[in-house]
Order: C-alpha cells, then structure tokens, then sequence
C-alpha cells in the first residue's frame, strides 16, 4: 500500500474511532454527569499517551518552550468537547456532529485574520456553502416554518468556535515545540480541569462501568495518533475531504444505536457543509510554469 492509500485508510480509521467514541459518550451520559465523562476521556488519553511514549522514547518529552499556549489549547480542546458531550444529553449524534464541522471553515476565516495566510475567493465562496450548511442543519424557523431552534443544538457551534481557535494554536505550536510534547500537552491541562471539577459531580462507577470510562480514553487517544500518522503520510488536499466521512459514520451509529433517522434538513445541511468543506480543502492552482519545491 502507497503512502498517499496509507493516509487515506489511517484517517478513516481515525474518524470511525472518533464516531466509536461520542457514541460511547452519549450512551453514557445516561448514567454518569459530563464533567465526570470528561474526566474520564482526558485522563485516560494522557495516561495511555504517556505509556506509549514511556516504552517508545524512555521518557515524557515534557519540555516546551510555550507551557502557557499548551495549556491554552488544551482547555480550549476540554471545553469543546464539553459543550459537544453536553449536547449530545438532548440531539442526535448526527445532528450534532454535522453542525460542529463548522469547524474547518472558522479555522479558515481565523486563520487569514488572525495569522495573516492568504485565502483565495474560492476558499471564501466554500466557508460561506458551509457556513449556509450549517444553518439549514440547525432548522431557523423562519426556513422549516417550525418550532424555535433547539437550545443544545447551539452547543455544537460553540465546540466549532473553541475547535477553530484550537487549530490555530496547533499550528502555531508546530513552530516552536516538538509535536510529541504537544500530543502529550494535548490531555495535560484538560485532565486536571476536570479533575477540580469532581467533587461536585463524582458518581462511583461500577466496575462494567471503569472498563467503558477507560475506553473513553483509549479511543480518544487511538484516534489522534492515527490522525498524526495518517498527515504524516498523505496531503492535507487528499486527507480534509475524507474528514466528512464522519458523517457517514455518526449517521449510521445513531441509526443503529439509537434508532434516530436523520430527517431531510440534517442531510441537506450536512451535505452542503460538505460541499463547502471541499472547497476549501482542494489545493489551490499553481501558475503556469511554477515548479514545486
């Protein structure tokens, strides 16, 4: 298998872990408060990759030069995923994960604001499709003609903001730190977050119930791996479109799972949001005659 079927396969993998993982997560907000299931899903994660570093490097690559940063982009990746979680107490999953791929394009719109790159007109055009997307996904009355929109379907969004700022610092941190101390920083400041958190919220879990919160992490941190695996083996231009595969997964674990049919505004706003994700994921053009360095 080339690289560029080796990325593509190590991607699909990854988002089918991460569909393993929110619907995982869903089914057990039944039982356990989401700060509790954050808990479990950060400290896990960190745990099983600082085991994996520990026997593959003899040590934990803990120094950085942006301890401050780490931390930042940590707790903006624990607050998404709270508001994600917390949303998925009241919405499908597919509902939920098609609104929060408004992701991508704000990373897009941040960074030509906020680190200057350049976005061409067609990159723009696909922000604004998906951004369309997104609201044909969330059912504003004043398109369905139905009831007012769904407070926890506002959720997704606010994972889709603190998801974008989350990149940006990703890539901002890829300049100055080795991308294993920020793997290993990933989990660092969210575990112990949540942590503070659990006197208020602790229900004791049942020893069925430690091997599903355990699993929590180990999907979670299976998942990024393969991501980190999957870029270092094929280009973002072919990887970023099969990031809306996901879609397909999420729809098909709520239909299994919870037997919730995605109705027509969520596939029409999903598909759209894919169609504008596309857009902005195709390289752009070179000028006639530029030669690849």
């Amino acid at each position: 298998m080339n690289g560029r079927l080796a990325g593509a396969a190590l991607i699909l993998a990854a988002l089918l872990l991460f569909v393993c993982m929110d619907t995982l997560l869903k089914l057990l907000t039944a039982q356990f408060a989401v700060p509790q299931l954050m808990w479990a899903r950060f400290l896990f994660s960190l745990l099983a990759v600082a085991l994996l570093f520990r026997l593959t490097m003899g040590r934990l690559p803990w120094r950085t030069r942006a301890p401050w940063t780490q931390m930042i982009r940590s707790l903006l990746l624990a607050g998404g995923n709270f508001l994600f979680s917390s949303a998925l107490v009241h919405i499908p999953l597919t509902d939920a994960t098609a609104i929060g791929f408004a992701s991508p394009l704000l990373t897009v719109a941040l960074a030509a604001l906020w680190l200057r790159e350049q976005v061409s007109a067609r990159r723009w055009i696909g922000v604004c499709i998906g951004l369309a997307g997104v609201l044909l996904a969330l059912r504003p009355p004043f398109l369905t003609g139905g009831e007012p929109i769904h407070w926890a379907t506002l959720l997704p969004l606010g994972t889709a903001a603190l998801f974008a700022v989350y990149q940006i610092l990703t890539r901002r941190l890829a300049t100055i730190d080795d991308p294993r101390t920020t793997i290993l920083y990933t989990g660092f400041a969210a575990s112990l977050a949540t942590s503070l958190a659990q006197p208020f919220f602790w229900s004791w879990p049942a020893l069925s119930d430690w091997a599903l919160l355990v699993a929590l992490g180990v999907l979670g941190a299976a998942g990024h791996g393969l991501l980190v695996l999957a870029y270092a083996r094929a280009p973002v231009s072919l990887l970023a479109p099969l990031s809306y595969t996901q879609l397909v997964w999420a729809t098909l674990a709520g239909v299994l799972v919870f037997a919730d049919w995605p109705d027509g505004w969520t596939l029409a706003g999903a598909a759209v949001i894919a169609i504008g994700g596309v857009l902005v994921a195709l390289p752009e053009r070179r000028p006639a005659g530029a030669v690849g360095l």
